[in-house]
């Protein structure tokens, strides 16, 4: 694989894991579910996937 190649496919892969994770986040808003998350202070938290969500938009 060329350069160009590699950065391409890097591309469409990271797209493909945006819109995975939106979705992900919008079922679990749509139930009322929660996500784990890592704070930036590396401490584990459940937070709300709506609230995720809202910030995420």
């Amino acid at each position: 694989m060329s350069d160009k190649e590699i950065i391409d496919f890097t591309e469409r892969l990271q797209h493909g894991l945006d819109i995975a994770e939106r979705r992900m986040l919008e079922e679990k808003a749509l139930h009322g579910q929660k996500i784990v998350v890592c704070t930036k202070d590396d401490k584990i938290k459940h937070v709300s996937a709506k609230k995720a969500f809202i910030a995420l938009c």
